[in-house]
């Protein structure tokens, strides 16, 4: 399990240390992520071993969320001041890109059909 968790660990430190050497606009974990599924291509057989400890992850995943919640709660003056707008933002940044996924279901549906026909 510790090997394990210093490797999931590891991608998400070399995702950081990637990011902030060439000065990258993207989160370090979201570029960690993509090392640890390039690592996985490349290697299958490590997935099983990743399996046990994942799932102990994401059976426990919501206790992750307690930070984000006291967050919250700690910029609760922020949200009675702004609440309204951030709701608004919060609903048209929903409808963006609830037609941003649309619109590129229908492109790739279109460009698929013109493959099988």
């Amino acid at each position: 399990m510790l090997q394990t968790l210093g490797l999931l660990l590891g991608c998400q430190l070399l995702g950081e240390i990637t990011v902030r050497g060439f000065g990258l606009s993207i989160p370090g974990p979201v570029l960690g992520l993509v090392l640890l599924v390039l690592l996985l291509g490349a290697i299958p057989a490590l997935a099983e071993r990743l399996r046990p400890t994942t799932m102990i992850i994401l059976a426990n995943l919501s206790f992750l969320f307690v930070p984000a919640g006291v967050g919250v709660i700690s910029n609760f003056a922020v949200l009675t001041q702004d609440g309204i707008v951030l709701l608004v933002i919060l609903i048209l940044s929903t409808v963006l890109s609830m037609l941003a996924a649309v619109g590129t279901f229908i492109g790739v549906r279109h460009v698929t059909e013109r493959w099988t026909a």
